[in-house]
């Protein structure tokens, strides 16, 4: 957006005037009058590219047909946008796509939410009038989490610029000229060869199915059919914020009442909370800092929980690994205690349980098969699906989303505070980590509970909190892993006086992961940071701590935070890359 005092200028559209910033592209200022350019290419997080030409406008006076996307506005210029030239070219453009274009539309995984689909249903095309040669390349399926379909890649490049100014990785890029173009990893490697996070964010931004998340619905599925198996499932903070989004609820509504009802009904044994992991994660991390800071241990401290970033620091920085939390994340934690604990209290046996998380990020999935995640004596967590699998298997039984009951979580393991949901957003780990550490080392309670200083959507946003005497502990937070280099580069160098800092390698945290629903703009993780706060701030119980479910775990079972079962399932370690390919 522009500011309140820049230039504008008028010209129109259509032959309606319009007045817009100086600043602005032709196909913003027609968004000003309420018109939508259609578009491939362009996406309005992502530096302007102009390649697929579907944007097409006419520009009186100007030699050709212009690319509304990236041309400027000018002082009294005149814009066509549904000219007849401009028309049958638009449809042209699209036509030549959908020509090399797979025709599997019916049973593609973005069936409905495919933007190309889109567009050629409002162009009105009907046929497609060349024949020819279609581009031929392999599905690569090589890693747990993301699959990369060339064939279905229209050369839109969001997914180069995402990888490249969100992550700052590079993973993608274009190769080859003419016909032979492709986007994909240098030299045609596959997504398990090269330095992927895993985060997921070319798949939001991908407007086809050439890049999606890994499909494991039909492993939960064959789960809960086998009548051997005893099937419990995690759902994370964010999923209860995006989910009503795949069933027509505007961002940040949230259903965690309906979303407990659908799993039952899908045939889980146990619905469990994501939550009461994350407020044990809390209970171990916060204390692991407190020692950290009293030993005189590695520091800064950085947060364990995101995938995406213990893979960026495994394979871009492992020098850097002293200084993550030893902690594993939510999801590593309620796999452990679930097969360990809750087995215990219930009489099953654990190698009949079967362990399924619903999150809204697809690097989850790589994390659940890390050899690491295996301290119960089995694989902590079996499957992993996102929240727009969730909604597919919702969707595949015909159940009424919107006219479920609201229904709570089961007992214990279905507990939870304002801190952990809080976990869904950009700060929500170190502002429910600090809730828990101040009280601790002070014996005192925290008189604002709200640490307002971490929250928001800046890239870096620091603090300091005075835990008296003469303590002060200082803090940072960053989301998406071109803002987390920045946080590593300065610690490695000596120049970072944190303590503790966070990162989530989505923006905004999970809360915009990559196995959210299509879209996910600024707005709207805006949308669902809302209400995650809200929701913290009409909770029973705020600070991880104060958890009865978790205060009786570590009571009756686990004994201390860092104890010695603690320390044996709560925590893991990391492994460089290289010794990973070992």
């Amino acid at each position: 957006m522009s500011s309140v005092s820049e230039t504008t200028i008028k010209m129109t559209i259509n032959g309606q005037d319009v007045t817009a910033p100086k600043s602005y592209t032709i196909l913003q200022a027609a968004r000003l009058i309420g018109l939508d350019i259609p578009h491939l290419c362009y996406h309005p997080e992502l530096a302007r590219e102009g390649n697929c030409r579907v944007c097409l406008v006419e520009v009186e006076g100007a030699r050709s047909l212009v690319a509304s996307c990236v041309y400027p506005v000018g002082e009294g210029m005149k814009v066509h946008t549904n000219s007849p030239s401009v028309m049958e070219t638009r449809k042209t453009v699209v036509e030549l796509m959908l020509a090399n274009h797979p025709r599997d539309c019916l049973f593609c995984v973005k069936n409905q939410h495919c933007e190309l689909q889109q567009i050629a249903a409002d162009l009105g095309i009907r046929k497609v009038r060349f024949q020819g040669e279609k581009r031929e390349a392999k599905k690569d399926e090589s890693n747990p989490s993301i699959v990369r379909d060339p064939e279905k890649c229209i050369l839109c490049t969001r997914c180069v610029r995402a990888c490249s100014e969100r992550q700052g990785l590079d993973i993608f890029s274009s190769v080859n000229r003419g016909f032979k173009s492709i986007v994909e990893p240098a030299f045609g490697l596959g997504l398990d060869e090269v330095a992927c996070s895993y985060c997921g964010q070319c798949t939001t931004v991908c407007p086809t199915a050439a890049l999606t998340e890994k499909d494991d619905t039909q492993l939960v599925w064959d789960a809960i059919s086998d009548p051997d198996k005893f099937v419990v499932v995690q759902t994370a903070p964010s999923v209860r914020i995006g989910l009503g989004e795949e069933f027509g609820l505007k961002s940040g509504s949230i259903v965690t009442g309906k979303m407990v009802a659908a799993l039952r009904r899908l045939g889980f044994d146990r619905v469990f909370d994501t939550d009461f992991a994350a407020d044990q994660t809390i209970m171990e991390e916060a204390h692991e800092l407190l020692h950290r800071i009293k030993t005189g241990g590695v520091l800064p401290m950085a947060t364990s929980c995101s995938p995406g970033w213990i893979n960026f620091v495994e394979t871009m920085h492992p020098e850097f690994i002293p200084h993550l939390s030893t902690a594993k994340s939510p999801q590593g934690m309620f796999g452990a205690t679930v097969k360990t604990y809750f087995a215990e209290r219930a009489a099953i046996d654990p190698a009949k349980i079967v362990s399924v998380s619903v999150m809204p990020c697809t690097a989850k999935k790589w994390e659940a098969k890390r050899p690491q995640l295996c301290d119960s004596g089995f694989r902590d967590v079996d499957i992993v699906i996102t929240t727009r699998e969730f909604a597919r298997m919702i969707k595949q039984v015909g159940l009424d989303f919107m006219n479920l009951p609201e229904e709570d979580f089961d007992s214990p393991m279905g507990i939870s505070t304002g801190a952990a949901q809080i976990f869904g957003a950009t700060g929500g780990v170190m502002e429910a980590a600090l809730r828990t550490a101040y009280e601790k080392y002070t014996g005192k309670e925290l008189e604002n509970l709200d640490f307002i200083a971490v929250r928001g959507l800046d890239g870096i946003k620091e603090a300091s909190v005075d835990m008296g005497g003469g303590v002060v502990i200082k803090v940072a937070v960053a989301h998406t892993l071109r803002n987390a280099e920045k946080l590593v580069q300065k610690t490695l160098a000596g120049e970072a006086d944190y303590h503790f800092f966070e990162v989530m390698a989505c923006p905004g945290g999970c809360l915009g992961g990559g196995g959210q629903p299509y879209p996910t703009d600024r707005e709207i993780r805006q949308a669902r940071i809302d209400a995650i706060y809200d929701a913290d701030a009409h909770m029973k119980y705020r600070k991880s701590h104060e958890n009865p479910a978790i205060i009786e775990l570590y009571d009756t079972w686990m004994g201390q935070p860092l104890g010695e079962r603690a320390h044996h399932l709560l925590h893991t370690h990391f492994t460089p890359w290289g010794e990973r390919l070992k």
